[in-house]
């Protein structure tokens, strides 16, 4: 294999010519979708509209040449804009030159993480986010999104740090609403929803956004809306390029954005992989976890390196690309050299395009991630989830995205813990006329009145060997007649010391008053860690290879059916 070969990608080395149509089009597509999101996500992040044109060339081609998924579309998204600009709004003020320094640095200082996360294998991080939490997080990240875009939207003023305070300052400004500058925005708002509609679903329509701003630029350009009526436009884009260059770093904002890069890149990461697995599967492809870290961490380094701010993997762009029918990252690459065509030579043209459109863009974009479903979802089936899926979305509304998703992690991490330490313990009886033990209380069940079998339905760790030892003590409490204690392990796969420690005193006490600890149904590395112990050497009663041999025996069929 020569040189050329290892420097390029997989995908491109057995790229096949028959899918240069489809990518070109699919590249086209995504292009003329991420004009104006780009645009408004940028403004999301407190940055020029401009930015977010700048975060979508290099970066696009960085993942084409180390991403392994072969439909998802990168760029700036909505959440990570808006947990840009939460990061930055405390270091300085938004749109300002040490502000949009500081977004490069923290596109820097996240795509590092990832770089290393990837070098490290560490791609099981994408675990340590539950679907509820990711979901709520999401939500309430779209929530308070769509609740700053309602000032630009209507033209209205709102003051306040918080969802609350804001919603309050614009209900008092109610009166200030800026006809000229509402009318384009609800009329593109309208569009855009028109487009959504089951009937506009086509693939042409998903250009929609692009055509409704060309449309607005030039009815605001023609009126002079700007100069004639107030309507804020997004005003002078310089032409050309991106400058490269590596951000300026200094000590006090390396500090100030370690934390908030750290949450950035879990977010892009846990999102962007849930996106390129779904995709994946659908067209029957896998990607690595590992490969996915690199890729996006060196598109965020590419970001930073060409002023842009963070970026992840866009969902809503990356279906768009999937349905247009991208075969391979040429499209990205496509996408990218568009959007390096549109930034080089027509970036002036969008100086009159107004404000209001991009917010109508935005409202609609991130409306279908408020998942109320989800919700409803969870609550019908696991409260603890349904808590962490609120918890997370509330507080991302009233205290921040970082801590909304610290409240998140502590919820799920509470539950696992609340639930780990309560286990579900069935006293069991064998079905009539079969090998089959199940749960007393769900079964029509044969017993013996001398035998408590109990199934323990859940690991023996410390946060529940009290509980363990509370409900056999209790069983046995309630039977005066028991002899034989059987405890069915089939569902645990580990015993830490602290549970040990507890079956040992548990044997002793119950072979000190007559009777006979025995268990069942044990897994072969957990029963290699109990012979290294002093359990077989202490134990009153015998290891069983089945409940059902063990019944055999304490029912006197036959000698011995231990192992």
């Amino acid at each position: 294999m020569t040189w050329l070969e290892l420097a390029l990608p997989a995908w491109l080395l057995r790229y096949r010519k028959e899918n240069f149509f489809q990518d070109l089009l699919a590249g086209v597509v995504v292009a003329m979708m991420l004009v104006p999101q780009s645009m408004a996500y940028a403004i999301v992040a407190g940055l020029p509209a401009q930015y977010g044109m700048y975060a979508s060339i290099l970066p696009l081609l960085a993942y084409a040449a180390f991403g392994t998924s072969m439909t998802m579309a990168v760029g700036p998204v909505a959440v990570t804009s808006l947990m840009t600009a939460s990061a930055l709004t405390p270091l300085a003020p938004p749109g300002s030159a040490s502000y949009i320094v500081a977004a490069s640095l923290l596109a820097l200082i996240s795509g590092g993480m990832l770089l290393a996360c990837g070098v490290l294998r560490l791609g099981f991080v994408a675990k340590l986010l539950s679907n509820p939490v990711i979901s709520g997080f999401t939500s309430g990240s779209s929530l308070l999104i769509l609740i700053g875009q309602i000032a630009p939207l209507l033209g209205m003023s709102a003051s306040g740090g918080s969802a609350a305070s804001t919603l309050v300052s614009l209900l008092e400004n109610g009166s200030t609403l800026h006809g000229p500058t509402a009318l384009p925005g609800l009329g593109t708002l309208v569009l855009l929803l028109l487009a959504r509609l089951p009937s506009g679903a086509g693939l042409l329509l998903k250009i929609v956004p692009m055509l409704v701003m060309l449309g607005a630029l030039v009815v605001s350009a023609v009126l002079h809306l700007h100069e004639s009526s107030g309507v804020a436009v997004v005003g002078a884009i310089s032409a050309g390029l991106p400058p490269l260059q590596w951000p300026s770093m200094s000590d006090g904002h390396f500090r100030a954005l370690l934390f908030p890069a750290g949450t950035i890149a879990l977010v892009n990461f846990v999102s962007s992989i849930s996106v390129a697995q779904s995709l994946a599967l659908a067209r029957k492809e896998k990607v690595n976890a590992d490969a996915e870290l690199r890729a996006l961490g060196a598109a965020n380094v590419a970001s930073a390196l060409s002023a842009g701010f963070p970026i992840s993997g866009g969902f809503a762009r990356s279906l768009v690309n999937f349905a247009a029918g991208a075969k391979t990252p040429l499209a990205g690459v496509i996408s990218a050299l568009t959007m390096a065509l549109v930034v080089g030579f027509a970036a002036g043209i969008f100086r009159d395009l107004p404000v209001a459109v991009l917010a109508a863009t935005i409202v609609v974009a991130v409306t279908p991630a408020i998942d109320v479903r989800a919700f409803m979802r969870a609550w019908r089936y696991d409260r603890a989830d349904a808590s962490a899926l609120a918890g997370t979305a509330l507080g991302v509304i009233a205290l921040g995205v970082e801590a909304g998703i610290a409240i998140g992690v502590a919820l799920s991490l509470a539950s696992l813990v609340w639930r780990s330490s309560h286990p579900h313990i069935a006293v069991l009886g064998r079905v009539p006329f079969t090998e089959h033990f199940r749960n007393v209380l769900r079964y029509k069940t044969e017993t013996l009145p001398h035998v408590l079998a109990l199934r323990i339905d859940e690991n023996l760790v410390f946060a529940n060997a009290q509980a363990v030892d509370e409900r056999v003590r209790e069983e046995v409490a309630q039977r005066a007649d028991i002899r034989e204690i059987l405890l069915v392990l089939s569902s645990v796969s580990q015993i830490d010391a602290t549970a040990l420690d507890m079956l040992l005193e548990l044997n002793r006490d119950l072979s000190g008053r007559g009777m006979r600890l025995h268990l069942a149904e044990i897994k072969g590395p957990v029963l290699d860690r109990l012979h290294q112990s002093a359990l077989p050497q202490e134990f009153s009663g015998k290891i069983f290879l089945s409940t059902h041999q063990a019944f055999l025996e304490f029912a006197g069929s036959v000698e011995d059916y231990s192992i």
